[in-house]
């Protein structure tokens, strides 16, 4: 059973900014989605923004669409005007999740400065860490298995199919995919290690990292964020 404050209490009130970082496999996407819904604040990734961006060719991402086409990644003053757009929309007034956002230093160091532009419009940031060992986290992604029919996703440690080895809803044979082969994985967890968890030091120092413990069960992280974010609002309503 997850406890917090009640769902329509909760997206009564101003939340402001949540920071969620974590590896992969730490969870990140399941926790965004109960976190959103409960607090009634958008969740928003760069993917997703990046995306919508392209499709709708707008000025920002008829630039993203060129750089990617020519096989270079994205440069972070394109993700940054996507950014600074879509949190300015209606619906992120009370608050909104960045989920994926940022991953290095000098994307942390901007959302600083635009949060302290943004200071009189909302409460200061939340920052939440999903954290969990290397191991559990190896285990809890060479676990994944796919149905190559219908795309459902299982996992033989958490989340098994009924019949080993078998969708429940197609029968199909699953398949390893080749980016969930633990020699992959383990390069992604190394790049996360490299690019990405030195911003949990960043946060540290500056006294506003709120660490979750993910290898508990998934009722009692959301717990955990839900219950972590209501403390940090209260105090951030506070010193207002």
């Amino acid at each position: 059973m997850v406890t917090g404050p009640s769902t329509t209490t909760a997206v009564q009130k101003a939340v402001g900014p949540v920071v969620l970082l974590g590896p992969p496999g730490a969870g990140k996407g399941t926790q965004a989605k109960r976190i959103a819904e409960h607090f009634g604040i958008p969740q928003i990734s760069t993917g997703d923004i990046l995306r919508a961006n392209v499709a709708a060719g707008t000025e920002l991402g008829k630039q993203a669409k060129s750089v990617m086409e020519s096989g270079n990644l994205v440069p972070d003053e394109l993700l940054f005007g996507m950014v600074s757009a879509r949190v300015g929309e209606a619906d992120c007034a009370r608050g909104y999740i960045l989920d994926g956002f940022p991953r290095t230093l000098a994307q942390a160091e901007w959302l600083d400065k635009f949060f302290q532009n943004q200071r009189d419009a909302q409460l200061p940031p939340v920052v939440v860490d999903i954290q969990v060992g290397y191991n559990e986290l190896l285990g809890r992604l060479t676990g994944r298995r796919t149905c190559p029919t219908c795309g459902r996703i299982y996992n033989v440690h958490l989340s098994p199919p009924k019949v080993e080895g078998l969708c429940d809803v197609e029968g199909s044979k699953l398949v390893t995919r080749k980016d969930d082969e633990e020699t992959v994985i383990a390069e992604r967890l190394k790049a996360y290690e490299r690019q990405t968890a030195p911003l949990t030091d960043y946060y540290k120092s500056q006294g506003r990292l709120l660490i979750l413990d993910g290898s508990r069960s998934i009722d009692e992280v959301t717990s955990q964020a839900f219950q972590a974010i209501e403390k940090a609002r209260e105090k951030n309503v506070g010193q207002r």
